[in-house]
């Protein structure tokens, strides 16, 4: 049974897929192999969920995780919801995209009022009349 050049090109096709399927797998266990290396007590990382913290404990058996996300608020996560371990510039990026600033003295406290301009306030306008 010979093959037409339309078979042929899909064998072609086929085989071009499968070995970038298994290009890619081998990709994404090399970064898991990786990730699971920089896992450590101490690491500052990022969960597949957006919550940033800090690794207090590992324990191997049961894959579970102790994250600390804010100082005495202590998270007990999967091993593998652990997505990357974020170095200090990432985090302090991230503190910016979502708007968290750190307050300065020129910020004015919750419910403080800043000194406006005399004649744009209410009363300025009402003696004026």
């Amino acid at each position: 049974m010979p093959f037409g050049p339309f078979e042929i090109v899909m064998l072609a096709v086929l085989a071009l897929l499968i070995f970038f399927m298994f290009r890619n797998s081998r990709k994404r266990q090399a970064q898991a192999r990786e990730l699971q290396s920089q896992v450590v007590a101490g690491a500052e990382v990022m969960t597949n969920f957006g919550v940033y913290g800090t690794i207090l404990s590992i324990d191997d058996e049961e894959n579970k995780v102790l994250l600390e996300t804010v100082p005495g608020t202590i998270l007990t996560v999967h091993r593998q919801t652990i997505a990357r371990v974020v170095t200090p510039t990432e985090f302090e990026e991230a503190e910016e995209a979502a708007g968290v600033t750190a307050a300065t003295d020129s910020d004015p406290e919750f419910g403080e009022r800043l000194a406006a301009d005399s004649d744009s306030t209410p009363e300025s306008k009402k003696s004026d009349d």
